[in-house]
């Protein structure tokens, strides 16, 4: 189950580089008054690992959340 979920997750990387290198020419992105013009491509794997980052510290939290609401057992006295 693991070298699949790896399959899936090397095809959606490779994906979103072949994606960014067809992508070349430069844009103008403005977000909150920011304005940023650069490659597309370069913008293209920022948002990739800045998703990655934020996504996996998420589940990570969510994760550490509910392992800390489960209900405590306690050893069956004799």
């Amino acid at each position: 189950m693991r070298w699949m979920y790896l399959t899936v997750i090397g095809l959606f990387a490779a994906a979103i580089i072949v994606f960014a290198f067809q992508n070349l020419q430069p844009i103008t992105m403005s977000f909150l008054g920011f304005r940023i013009h650069a490659p597309l491509a370069l913008l293209t794997v920022i948002v990739y690992v800045l998703g990655a980052v934020t996504g996996s510290s998420l589940f990570a939290a969510l994760r550490g959340s509910l392992q800390g609401a489960r209900p405590v057992r306690l050893a069956a006295s004799r």
